[in-house]
Parts: C-alpha cells; structure tokens; sequence
C-alpha cells in the first residue's frame, strides 16, 4: 500500500480501471454476493485511543476488519517496522495473515484502521481469485473494492493536507475513492459523509458523487440532460441505415439482424447493456440486475 506525501494529484486519472473494477467485483460475488456487503465498517470499530496498548488495539481493529469482510475466521497478526510504503501483507493459504505496518502509525493511530482495510482486502481478493495484472491496476482494485464493500471511507478520511503538509493513503485519488463511495450510497442509500473526520475528506467526497451522479444522466438513460438527448439523437440518426457508429458518449449504435440496437454502459456495475433503438424501454442490466429506464 502506497502514502501520499506533497502534491496530492486530484481528478479521475484511474476512472476507467475503477469501472473495470466495479464490473470485475460484480461478476465474481455476483448481485445477491455484493449486497451482503450492504452496511458500511462502523466508526466505533475503527476509533484507536492513544491509552489503548498498541498491539491489542491492532489485532481488534484487524479482526473487525476480516469480520466486515466476511474473510473466514482469521488470525491477522499485526506488526509495525520502517519501511518505504504504509503498509503490506503476506498472502499465503492462512489461516493466519502477517500485516506490516509502517513504525509511524505506531503514533498516528487514527490511521491504522484505514492502511488495514487496503491490506486486508488484498486477503480477500486472494482468496476469491480475482486481480488486475500489473501492480499499479491490481492496487487500483484493491483500493475501489475496499471502498465499494464498505470500509474505504476509512481510507478518504485519512486524506489530510495543510499549509505545509499532506498525507493520502491508497493508489486512488481523493475524489476517486469519493467516487467509489458514492457509486456504493446510491445503491445502498448511504450517506457516509457523516463518518469523515477530515476537513478535506467531504470535498473530494462531493467531487467524486458529481461524477458518480453524471453516470445515471447519460443517454440513452431517461435521466440524461437536455445536451446528451441532443447530441444522442443525432447519433441515432446517423446510425440509421447505415452499418451503425462508433462510441458516442459512453454509448454506441449496432445495426443487426433485427435492426438498430444501441449499447451503453450500466450506470451502476458498468457492464455493457444492449436494447432495441425502439423509444422508451425498460432494460434490466444482465450482471447487478438494476432496472434502467431508457429513451433510446
């Protein structure tokens, strides 16, 4: 698991592999899998008091992590030594886990909870077979699926920056893992900004659900604007009765056999959903299950 130190890059340079890892998680739990992770890691679990023995508070914070997880009964055993990142893990066939952690969260024990979730998710994406290649994609997936399944607000909140220093936690930018946390509340009906402890953690939150909101208002989704149905219906008529068009925005025209069918991207698993080109229609996404409504 990577720190940020100095300049913080903000925006959405990883967008298009936290898509692929939001459909990569849905294909491998599955809808009815995915919804067991339906309540958020609670705060109280996380609290660290400085009076509490470090090691102790480690193994406990740890322990509600795998219960969270729902990782089969676990012993992670914690230990701290300097070291470049924040945080690793050996992965093995258990059934015990080793977490290292960086020796500065021996002091800054607020953080603790936030560099176990990263790390303890890498055990469960171990043990349900499921990975990106490469390092800086796999910790991409780590990081959108540690947030999606409940207990990556942990790793936003860690972001903090002042006039003379900054300190972020994870692979994501702020406001992409407030973009995963949003795409999460609006399928579960959460809000867990109310959990955010620093300052910086609610912008990068709300620049993060702008993004998550624009997926459910591009065409040929009924909740698109004015602009996209626009520039959507000269698409389509350019489409018609030709071979079809290459991708508009996030959608694309296919002409078949039985005739025009536009594919566009499922606003929340972002697995790719095919309909007729027939006005409104109501489609149901194949892989989360969410019913779409569309003007196509």
């Amino acid at each position: 698991m990577s720190e940020g130190g100095g300049q913080v890059v903000r925006g959405f340079p990883h967008l298009d592999t936290v898509r692929s890892a939001i459909t990569a998680l849905h294909r491998r739990l599955g809808p009815d899998g995915v919804r067991k992770y339906a309540t958020s890691f609670v705060p109280a679990d996380a609290a660290f008091a400085d009076t509490e023995d470090l090691y102790p508070g480690a193994q406990r914070v740890a322990g509600a992590l795998v219960e969270h997880l729902r990782l089969p009964k676990a012993r992670v055993v914690v230990g701290f030594r300097r070291m470049e990142h924040a945080a690793a893990v050996e992965l093995t066939a258990g059934p015990e886990y080793f977490v290292e952690l960086n020796d500065r969260f021996r002091t800054h024990r607020r953080d603790i909870g936030a560099a176990l979730a990263h790390e303890i998710t890498h055990v469960l994406l171990h043990r349900l077979g499921l990975e990106f290649r490469g390092t800086r994609d796999n910790e991409v997936l780590t990081d959108t699926v540690t947030a999606y399944l409940g207990a990556g607000w942990l790793l936003l909140d860690a972001f903090r920056q002042d006039a003379t220093s900054s300190q972020k936690l994870g692979y994501l930018t702020p406001d992409e893992f407030g973009y995963v946390l949003a795409k999460r509340a609006l399928v579960f009906d959460e809000d867990p900004s109310v959990w955010f402890t620093s300052p910086q953690a609610y912008p990068a939150y709300t620049a993060g659900r702008a993004k998550a909101l624009g997926d459910l208002r591009r065409p040929p989704l009924t909740g698109a604007g004015w602009a996209g149905r626009r520039r959507y219906a000269r698409d389509r008529r350019r489409a018609v009765g030709s071979a079809g068009t290459g991708p508009g925005d996030g959608y694309a025209f296919e002409d078949g056999p039985g005739g025009l069918r536009v594919s566009f991207a499922c606003p929340v698993c972002h697995q790719r959903v095919r309909v007729p080109v027939r006005g409104r229609v109501r489609a149901r996404c194949g892989l989360c299950r969410t019913v779409l409504e569309c003007d196509t």
